[in-house]
């Protein structure tokens, strides 16, 4: 088999499962972004929305750290091989059995450890938090972590399922949490309650909307996965081999976790506002992640681990894999720098989100997406090293990035912070430079302008991803022989991109004055035709992969 047959063939399951992955991740998301349209006008990125921020992120480390990261490293791989070749057929479900109640014991100690300490926990994670907005934290905290324990059990669904083809039901299961938020904060709303009172409801709908995650998923796992027992037994060669890499993996992705959590854990230094303005741009900016580059790496994983002693077919899927994330990233980092504000607009300015709060957000996600691509391809390198049972090497990077994006983060939010941000003008609000937080009278004040202490911190987290990347793809090139792929980037997407980003920012500018459910489209319709159009003339397989997609659907 040529080279090009071996491509053609390697990159239709691929492309496939790609596709189902990214149907579930998009009504996910979308569901997502449905929920932060809603809660954004409902409280805005005052006292409440940055307590229910800051809540939400202290018990999502646990689901983050436990979760899909850690399956991804430990057991996906190995479990996909024992599907293919198990000594018995009853040894998979065996194995899948052990490891969640292994993983249902750990979660439960935890959850139950951190209901009972949420007031030290957050003060340890969010020192600087004004009192008020503390307060409410600290109940959200509460209400929220027994939910979020069920969260981590989806997650072992979603490798039982993946491991077994089974790629939609898992990333959209996420519905119904978003749901329960909404449907909970809107009675609370209904009712008039404050601001306070809407954010405990939406809090319970955390909790209910975890259950409901993982029970919809347990009749699909039970029928592709007919013996799966609960228990533990010693003697399982693949039980060892999981739990070899499961400690492991749990501290790597508590590091890759917390590089994203120390934004927000940082940002509890800073003006009232900044936890909901980074939250708030994560959403956008991680929306190309979810929708393109997980459902890619996705599908990939098992087929990685199923095929890791053949080189040339990892290569070629890899090689595929780049230029589909690099496809959708470049353009993605293109349209939030250039049209970020019509789009923030567009998605969020409603209620008491205001035109300030839009140009804030806009300015924060706008340093997130100069790191866009390295975060999307480190992730596919990560998951090379996982398929070749190389855990600690991406843990010690991802350890590397969080210093080096909280140094940067560090030395750049305190002097950002003396500066706000209006319609009009930039205004110095304290003495610069400075290493210190501003007053907290200065720091609790609900009121614009917006100080821009949040946008350090974008902009170090995006020095740092590329820090990761250039790293990691030295690891990959070097330790596995992998081949390295073509200049993809500058191959197919370089000029398109900058054609593309003069006609969006010109677009954005001329229209200004329009309102922004016409501007955002406009932008993204004719940006985005440009640019599909220019990188399939250049020859990108990816480009007419989804102009071949657009004309089937």
């Amino acid at each position: 088999m040529d080279n090009s047959q071996l491509r053609t063939e390697m990159s239709r399951p691929s492309g496939r499962n790609a596709m189902i992955v990214g149907a579930g991740i998009l009504l996910s998301r979308l569901s997502g972004l449905i929920r932060e349209l809603i809660f954004a006008g409902l409280l805005g990125t005052r006292v409440a929305a940055d307590a229910f921020k800051a809540a939400l992120q202290i018990p999502r480390l646990l689901q983050n750290i436990l979760g899909e990261g850690t399956l991804s490293a430990s057991f996906i791989p190995t479990y996909s091989r024992l599907i293919d070749h198990p000594d018995d057929e009853n040894e998979p479900g065996l194995v899948a059995g052990m490891i969640v109640t292994l993983l249902g014991l750990i979660t439960s100690a935890v959850v139950i450890i951190g209901i009972l300490a949420a007031r030290p926990i957050s003060k340890v994670l969010l020192p600087l938090l004004p009192d008020e907005t503390f307060e409410l934290t600290v109940d959200l905290v509460r209400i929220m972590w027994a939910g979020l324990g069920f969260i981590v059990l989806s997650s072992w669904c979603l490798g039982v399922l993946n491991a077994h083809r089974k790629f939609f039901l898992s990333f959209a299961a996420p519905i119904l949490w978003n749901a329960a938020q909404i449907i909970f904060a809107l009675i609370a709303w209904a009712q008039d309650w404050s601001d306070a009172s809407i954010a405990e409801a939406a809090a319970w709908g955390v909790l209910v909307g975890g259950v409901l995650q993982f029970l919809v998923q347990i009749p699909v796992v039970m029928r592709v996965s007919p013996s799966i027992r609960l228990g533990l037994k010693r003697g399982s060669s693949a039980v060892r081999e999981i739990v070899s890499k499961f400690f492991p993996a749990i501290m790597g992705r508590g590091v890759i976790q917390f590089s994203g959590f120390l934004d927000l854990f940082l940002a509890g230094f800073l003006a009232t506002g900044a936890f909901t303005a980074l939250s708030l741009a994560q959403i956008i900016y991680m929306l190309p992640i979810g929708l393109f580059v997980m459902s890619i790496i996705s599908a990939d994983l098992p087929e990685f681990s199923r095929d890791r002693d053949d080189i040339s077919a990892i290569t070629t899927r890899f090689i595929t894999s780049s230029e589909r994330i690099g496809f959708y990233l470049v353009f993605s980092s293109i349209a939030f720098v250039t049209m970020g504000e019509p789009l923030v607009d567009f998605l969020f300015e409603r209620g008491k989100f205001t035109s300030e709060d839009t140009l804030y957000i806009w300015i924060v996600l706008a340093a997130y997406s100069l790191g866009l691509y390295a975060t999307g391809m480190s992730r596919l390198y990560q998951n090379l090293c996982y398929s070749f049972g190389d855990v600690k090497g991406p843990a010690r990077l991802a350890g590397f990035r969080v210093l080096v994006a909280g140094s940067v983060g560090f030395l750049l939010m305190f002097q950002l912070d003396r500066f706000a941000i209006d319609r009009n003008a930039i205004i110095k609000i304290g003495d610069f430079p400075s290493f210190s937080p501003l007053p907290e009278i200065e720091r609790a004040l609900d009121t614009a302008p917006q100080p821009l202490g949040a946008l350090g911190l974008a902009l170090g987290s995006s020095v740092a991803a590329w820090v990761e990347y250039s790293l990691l793809k030295k690891r990959v090139f070097e330790k596995f022989h992998i081949k390295k792929n073509p200049h993809l980037v500058r191959r197919f997407f370089l000029v398109p991109g900058l054609i593309s980003a003069i006609l969006a920012g010109t677009i954005s500018f001329t229209l200004f004055e329009c309102n922004a459910y016409l501007v955002a489209p406009i932008a993204l319709l004719v940006s985005g035709i440009v640019y599909t159009f220019t990188s399939s003339f250049l020859g990108s397989k990816a480009a007419k992969e989804f102009l071949q997609t657009v004309r089937v659907y």
